[in-house]
């Protein structure tokens, strides 16, 4: 859900998001702390969530980008395989509590985006 107050941040090409392909990382201010995000693709549809496990609060891709199984139907934490639903970021299975912190994104005219919130923010240079 994007509120009326929100700020929307170019973040890449539609291109750059392949099915159940690489993520995009970024960076973001979550509730203060500075941390990575990153944007899938998955059925078509563009999300993004932040790259911090409900397990161990630790990023989750075994390499840069890489959170797809090899199915590519499920996000995998490499570190202890919990697994998350690529379209809603809830827990699927494995050592998890709760599911991922959504991102909200949007895509047109071939640009992918994302909006701040009030617990997201971007970071200020």
């Amino acid at each position: 859900m994007i509120d009326e107050d929100s700020q929307t941040i170019d973040l890449c090409n539609s291109s750059d998001l392949q099915e159940g392909g690489l993520a995009v990382p970024f960076d973001i201010v979550y509730g203060g702390q500075t941390c990575r995000a990153f944007a899938i693709r998955f059925e078509g549809v563009v999300h993004a969530y932040l790259n911090r496990c409900t397990h161990v609060a630790m990023e989750m891709d075994y390499q840069e980008g890489k959170f797809f199984d090899d199915s590519g139907q499920w996000l995998l934490c490499a570190s202890h395989g919990a697994a998350y639903a690529p379209d809603s970021g809830e827990c699927a299975g494995g050592p998890c509590r709760g599911g991922l912190v959504k991102v909200a994104l949007s895509e047109k005219d071939g640009v992918v985006s994302w909006h701040t919130s009030y617990l997201l923010k971007p970071l200020v240079f």
